[in-house]
């Protein structure tokens, strides 16, 4: 089934204020999505600027091109991930930007298509792939990976303590037939937790440690954002938005480590804690409770 993309930018506002548009010619959102983000900072530049915009679904670029379509010459969207932004910039002739955002997290339309199998509230197959051609699916690891391995990825990712029961109970649930639905997955998650239902569904997090394994997520983010700060202009902004605790320490320590360097002050970390919704902007839009952003400046 397909349905027209759908999504609200969290924290509109506040990648305004830190990412200060006004003051650039030169942007990339390395996670355009439907193009929110990129439409509130080509509204708030100057009329000169262009903006790179790269994403891996095709169903998210063509949304965002046309949400940008006044801005159209000043919009260059490629298909890929965020890791190759300084390729597509350099195929620009850019060698430095102004600004650069990064949103970590997955939209609404991509948890919301139930055929994508993201979300246990659909009967769907067990997909989770950010970029649809991608090779490896979530059905590819629960029904092929030894227990040990799904136990950790659990664990890792998942920060989920049961992980071994978990993963016992998937290794007897797949020899008797392979686990392919969301459903089959949540039921066997729920059995191994006791059926228990707090104040998440149990099976939460299992469903995101394999998203993140299944789109190698964190290696993604350890990698992009050295290469992000390197592309910065003086006084250039990269500002990450998060929606969990293993995405948030990663930006946190990059960001805490490069503007600590002994050799020279090359940056300057803007935000001393994470910041998050306003009241508001929870109420109207549930999915942003979770969002954390940071930035840095380069000043070198």
């Amino acid at each position: 089934m397909s349905h027209s993309f759908q999504h609200i930018s969290v924290l509109p506002l506040e990648v305004q204020e830190y990412l200060q548009p006004q003051r650039g010619h030169r942007f990339i959102d390395g996670t355009l999505g439907g193009g929110g983000h990129s439409f509130v900072i080509l509204a708030a530049a100057p009329a000169t600027a262009e903006l790179l915009g790269i994403d891996l679904d095709p169903a998210a670029l063509a949304a965002a091109q046309a949400r940008l379509s006044e801005y159209t010459g000043r919009v260059h969207v490629r298909r890929g991930n965020y890791t190759q932004m300084g390729d597509f910039a350099r195929g620009l002739g850019w060698s430095q930007v102004d600004g650069i955002l990064l949103d970590l997290g997955v939209s609404s339309h991509q948890l919301d298509t139930a055929e994508r199998g993201f979300s246990f509230q659909h009967e769907a197959p067990l997909d989770m792939r950010l970029d649809p051609d991608g090779a490896t699916t979530a059905a590819d690891l629960v029904n092929n990976l030894s227990e040990e391995r799904l136990a950790n990825i659990i664990y890792t990712y998942g920060e989920e303590h049961a992980s071994r029961r978990i993963a016992r109970f998937i290794g007897e649930a797949r020899r008797r037939a392979p686990i392919t639905t969301t459903s089959e997955l949540a039921q066997v998650v729920s059995r191994a937790l006791g059926g228990r239902h707090g104040r998440i569904h149990p099976a939460t997090r299992t469903f995101q440690a394999l998203r993140i394994a299944v789109n190698a997520e964190l290696d993604g983010l350890t990698q992009v954002l050295p290469d992000a700060m390197a592309l910065l202009a003086p006084q250039g902004r990269l500002v990450v938005i998060s929606f969990h605790s293993l995405e948030d320490r990663i930006v946190k320590q990059t960001f805490r480590a490069a503007s600590l360097r002994n050799d020279r002050q090359d940056f300057r970390v803007l935000t001393a804690k994470p910041v998050g919704p306003s009241r508001a902007e929870e109420l109207s839009n549930s999915r942003s409770r979770s969002a954390h952003l940071r930035a840095i400046e380069r000043i070198g």
